[in-house]
């Protein structure tokens, strides 16, 4: 099976819920997704992540170890969390992404890891 990266995004101007009863729901149903991928089997690791003003971009790529409080992409969409899942092709990684977009009530990338 190939593994992929299901990526939450959000629009980090925004709240991305509306209130706390909202987000109360999309954890609930977060939680009630993550049981039943991790009961298929088809769970490999996922977290949600802290605001893009808590990342830190270290750039050694030039021997000059540059570090700089701040995420590396200067974007209003930054990703918010993620799953890495493992799905037979890309049709069930996509359908696996439908039911984690309606759960986390936000838009989800799909991305294969690359093949070694």
């Amino acid at each position: 099976m190939t593994q992929y990266l299901l990526s939450v995004w959000h629009d980090y101007d925004q709240p991305p819920y509306s209130d706390d009863a909202t987000m109360q729901q999309a954890f609930a149903q977060v939680d009630a997704f993550n049981k039943r991928i991790t009961e298929a089997g088809q769970w490999v690791f996922g977290g949600g992540l802290e605001a893009p003003s808590t990342a830190t971009t270290v750039d050694n790529s030039t021997g000059q170890g540059l570090v700089t409080d701040a995420p590396l992409a200067e974007t209003r969409e930054q990703i918010g969390g993620f799953w890495v899942v493992e799905a037979p092709d890309l049709d069930a990684a996509l359908a696996l992404a439908q039911d984690a977009s309606a759960a986390c009530m936000g838009p989800v990338e799909v991305r294969p890891f690359q093949s070694e």
